[in-house]
């Protein structure tokens, strides 16, 4: 029998199970591995047959062999080592194991498991530990030092544009997230940590230097009209085009029409209860908007500002087309704002007017948005209501990278092995 579970459990000369112990009282399953090697070659510097200085007994978890919880028991040997003595470094050396991460209390099959189920499923860390009867800090631990070791690994070398938004993710607390808009490889988050200030756009400029990127290289960096972003781009991507994202620009259009929809509806009780009304996309209308359509091209205040906020959502739309003016066509947008006599869009059209060249990098590069940053913000969202939150921001950080950062990570257990 133990040369099967050796076989079931991938070892090889000089590893064996040497007993396995059944608890049913405790639903456990036990695996006393051996290593019978006399001298072993020192892991450090690969010097061969060095003797065995002691052995040190080791517990790891393994997956569950059917309903009962496995355990896997080892005296893991220590070698010393003479050739590394000689050298200065530390005669002891522990010895790897084949079936586990070094310090870690799972085995790699275990780890791929809770890599798949918290990744490609989604589940809540929380749900996993229940279901792997784990505690979840210690998953939070091996998961997190899982996503380390493969993000440290990650190459940033052909990083050329950047999308930069910040996140709420409850409590007072905002996250920088910056993701990749290279034609390649758009929408990989290169990089996430907390606040939304200019040293933010600094500190990932680092990130984006260990990891073989060139800071030069970046050419565009979309983001919203944030001050602080903007002044961290200039002081740490000078090269990089700022351009405003164009969601951002309808939402505060959106703003707008809200605001003079609320200092209208007074007067005009037609308005009351149709404020996403003149929200909505006309693709996403119900029968009941599609029969209030008369509303738009009223002479209501608030059909004048729906009308110029639809007139700068076909600006946005147009830029994907070269033989449009849009540049010439969003300087007349701006004027017609800030000569329409509707407060909010007034302000709208100087605020405009004053981050026009981010605007019009923006226009002049048509794929440069942060649409990628919607789909981030809603698998962060995601998964914050799956966990109910997070106790710290590197629980945090684990899962956006394990998601989003398209890391090289153990693969799932049960997926056959293609050769």
């Amino acid at each position: 029998m133990t040369e099967l579970f050796t076989a079931a459990l991938g070892l090889a000369t000089p590893w064996r199970v040497k007993a396995v112990r059944f608890a049913p009282e405790t639903h456990e399953i036990h695996f006393d591995v051996v290593c019978e090697a006399a001298r072993l070659t020192c892991p450090r510097c690969a010097a061969p047959e060095q003797p065995i200085h002691d052995r040190l007994h080791r517990d790891w978890q393994h997956l569950h062999f059917f309903q009962y919880r496995a355990l896997i028991h080892a005296e893991l040997p220590r070698v010393r080592c003479g050739v590394c003595g000689e050298r200065g470094d530390r005669e002891v050396q522990q010895v790897p194991v084949p079936w586990a991460r070094e310090r870690s209390g799972f085995t790699l099959l275990f780890e791929a498991m809770v890599v798949t189920l918290a990744g490609m499923s989604r589940m809540p860390v929380r749900r996993i530990a229940a279901l792997l009867g784990v505690r979840d800090a210690r998953l939070w631990r091996s998961l997190g030092a899982l996503v380390d070791a493969a993000y440290a690994q990650a190459d940033m070398a052909g990083v050329e544009a950047v999308g930069i938004d910040e996140k709420h993710v409850g409590r007072g607390r905002v996250v920088t997230v910056v993701h990749d808009g290279s034609a390649a490889t758009r929408g990989r988050v290169l990089h996430l940590s907390e606040g939304c200030k200019a040293e933010n756009v600094g500190v990932f400029v680092e990130t984006l230097k260990a990891h073989g990127g060139t800071p030069d290289a970046i050419q565009r960096c979309s983001m919203d009209m944030a001050k602080s972003y903007l002044a961290g781009v200039r002081k740490h991507l000078p090269q990089a085009l700022p351009c405003f994202d164009p969601f951002h620009l309808i939402k505060l259009a959106n703003e707008a029409v809200d605001a003079v929809r609320r200092a209208e509806v007074a007067q005009e009780p037609a308005l009351k209860r149709t404020r996403y009304h003149w929200l909505k996309d006309a693709s996403d209308w119900t029968r009941k908007e599609i029969n209030l359509h008369w509303l738009r091209h009223s002479g209501l205040k608030t059909a004048r500002a729906w009308r110029l906020k639809e007139r700068l959502r076909d600006i946005l739309a147009w830029r994907r087309h070269p033989q449009v003016p849009v540049l010439l066509l969003m300087d007349g947008w701006i004027r017609w704002a800030r000569r329409c006599r509707l407060p909010a869009f007034k302000r709208l059209g100087k605020t405009f007017q004053t981050h026009l060249e981010g605007i019009r990098n923006m226009l002049a590069h048509a794929t440069t948005s942060n649409a990628a940053a919607e789909s981030i913000n809603a698998d962060i969202q995601g998964a914050i209501a799956r966990a109910r939150g997070f106790r710290t921001f590197r629980n945090l950080r684990t899962i956006v990278y394990l998601l989003k950062a398209r890391l090289d990570l153990p693969a799932s257990p049960f997926q056959p092995v293609i050769t």
